[in-house]
């Protein structure tokens, strides 16, 4: 592999990672922000937690398959 390669692969692999950085909070606060609108759509006050686990809940499970697809790759 040249030098240029290496070099293209390691952008690659950090953009991956910053991706991956970004995953979790951004599900998190989406989950939050549909649940908080469902609230006040429905004049309800719990819709917002359970949307706010649901959006963790799904931010770790895509964590941890990009984790693995990257773990057979490498």
């Amino acid at each position: 592999m040249s030098d240029n390669e290496k070099k293209d692969n390691a952008y690659v692999m950090l953009g991956r990672y910053m991706g991956l950085a970004f995953l979790l909070p951004t599900t998190t606060f989406i989950g939050y922000a549909i649940g908080y609108l469902l609230d006040k759509s429905f004049g309800t006050k719990f819709l917002k937690i359970v949307f706010l686990i649901l959006g963790i809940v799904a931010g770790m499970i895509q964590l941890i398959r990009d984790l693995q697809k990257d773990a057979k790759s490498g």
